[in-house]
């Protein structure tokens, strides 16, 4: 069924082989995965990862792709129902996920998502180093802890096992960063702490420039209770591009 999957990620979204892999040999669990068939064809499916806020357990539904031949079938909000059902009976109070555009945001929000989470993005340019180093998955999420703003969502496990497969992750003095390469230029997927750490950090690790995503108030992530009274997180920004 994995290599069934992995080719249905590929055919949706055109990740390399290589990346997808990465998925699949560090946060993949068959437990966290929904799928729908037509016709004995692979036709839809989800991921999601583990994650908390306020106590409450949350899913982090993650990579949503229906196969070109099926689209327009409705097949999409079926899966969504179908997981939002079983994630309520396992315990979970609420589901995330980020939507790649302003259509998909429409398209969640008509099954019961709103925006939440938010983050603030800016570039800038090197400047005088400052004193960095490169961490694992585990002290980054023990940092991560201490550096989290107020209700903010809670990602370890599987979620930094993943990331730290594709990007690389550092702490500062006062800060915490998880960051890839694009195109020349680095681009920090979180930045915690000190944001005026930035051109430091670049100078640091020999980029020109680069691009930075805070905790912020533009909108990010989306986020659907499946109980009553579960909570709006205020921040969630460390998500899997």
């Amino acid at each position: 069924m994995t290599e069934q999957l992995a080719e249905l990620w590929q055919t949706a979204f055109g990740d390399s082989p290589e990346f997808i892999r990465v998925f699949f040999d560090t946060a993949y669990a068959p437990e966290r995965c929904q799928y729908l068939t037509v016709e004995g064809r692979l036709a839809a499916a989800l991921y999601w990862l583990d994650a908390w806020c306020g106590g409450e357990k949350l899913a982090y539904i993650y990579a949503v792709a229906t196969h070109p031949d099926f689209r327009g079938r409705g097949l999409c909000r079926r899966l969504m129902d179908r997981t939002h059902s079983l994630l309520a009976s396992q315990g979970y109070a609420g589901t995330l996920l980020c939507p790649a555009g302003e259509g998909l945001r429409r398209m969640y929000a008509g099954m019961g998502y709103r925006d939440c989470g938010g983050i603030s993005e800016f570039s800038c340019a090197a400047g005088e180093p400052v004193p960095l180093r490169r961490i694992g998955p585990e002290e980054y999420a023990r940092l991560r802890r201490e550096l989290l703003p107020e209700n903010g969502v809670i990602q370890e496990g599987e979620n930094l096992r993943y990331l730290a497969a594709y990007a690389s992750l550092y702490a500062g003095e006062d800060f915490l960063l998880a960051a890839v390469e694009e195109e020349k230029r680095l681009l920090g997927l979180e930045l915690l702490g000190n944001r005026n750490a930035a051109p430091g950090i670049l100078g640091a690790l020999g980029y020109p420039e680069g691009t930075f995503r805070v905790p912020g108030k533009q909108p990010f992530a989306m986020f659907r209770p499946l109980v009553p009274g579960a909570k709006t997180p205020d921040y969630f920004g460390l998500a899997f591009d």
